[in-house]
């Protein structure tokens, strides 16, 4: 079973969409950070204020891109659309309590740099937020 689990993600109807989903996330990825390197060293927020907002800002950016190309074949169109965004909100903001609590774990019990903290957050929140997304957001 689990065999058969890892042999689908590499080469059967999933994997598709799980590597264009693993390039979106790496890309917004990248934004988060430098959104949350922005919030905290520039402006001066506090590091999970600065991440909460990065967040939201991110999965916004990760909707679209998801929608038009990660499950194109299933994408939201007109007021289907908004609908998703909502879902994909629901799923991704139930995701935010993961992430900011792994990433304050690791900043203030590990003394882990708040960056390199959200880096592994992200990472460690990822399968949750596609198996979510892909099932509700865009039933498949």
């Amino acid at each position: 079973m689990i065999r058969s689990f890892i042999r689908n993600l590499h080469s059967g109807p999933v994997a598709l969409q799980l590597r264009r989903f693993v390039i979106v996330g790496m890309i917004a990825a990248g934004v988060q950070m430098a959104l949350l390197w922005a919030f905290v060293d520039v402006v001066g927020v506090h590091y999970l204020l600065g991440a909460t907002i990065a967040i939201e800002i991110t999965i916004i950016l990760q909707y679209g891109i998801n929608n038009a190309w990660t499950f194109e074949a299933a994408s939201n169109t007109g007021t289907e659309f908004l609908s998703g965004l909502v879902k994909t909100n629901i799923v991704r903001g139930s995701a935010i309590p993961i992430q900011l609590g792994i990433l304050f774990g690791f900043v203030e019990l590990a003394g882990v740099p708040y960056l390199m903290a959200n880096a592994l957050a992200i990472g460690i929140s990822g399968g949750y937020r596609f198996v979510l997304d892909a099932k509700w957001t865009w039933g498949q």
